[in-house]
């Protein structure tokens, strides 16, 4: 795939995402929602970093199995149950998705939810990618 990120100097800097991200390839994936669900179905992790790190592993493995890499994402969306404690660890969130997945960080947004489909899930992500 071939990626451009595109960061506009009149918008704000970005921090952990890029504002555009123009994708040019052959195959599009569409991800679905992840949690920190183990592969026997159970959620895993009792704090938020805990669980997106799970999260953003099985993200990943999904996007792998469909021959995707990190650097293919074009698109995250990432639910939280709590935002204010989504804000409040983002830099240990940074560390956990540039340890994962790089730094070419795709086009993403942070949406608080009241819950997520596993009650006991605190934060679900989901994308789209673009192969080769």
């Amino acid at each position: 795939m071939s990626t451009e990120r595109v960061n506009p100097p009149e918008l704000s800097p970005p921090t952990g995402f890029s504002h555009v991200v123009v994708a040019a390839g052959s195959r599009v994936v569409f991800l679905a929602g992840q949690t920190a669900l183990d592969p026997d179905g159970k959620i895993t992790g009792g704090t938020l970093p805990e669980q997106f790190e799970r999260a953003l592993t099985n993200l990943l493995t999904a996007l792998r199995a469909a021959g995707g890499t990190p650097a293919d994402l074009a698109r995250v969306t990432v639910y939280a149950t709590d935002v204010a404690a989504y804000r409040d660890q983002v830099r240990e969130l940074g560390r956990i998705w540039r340890k994962s997945a790089g730094r070419d960080y795709p086009a993403m947004a942070v949406v608080e939810v009241v819950r997520l489909w596993d009650e006991q899930a605190l934060v679900e992500l989901d994308g789209f990618a673009v192969l080769p």
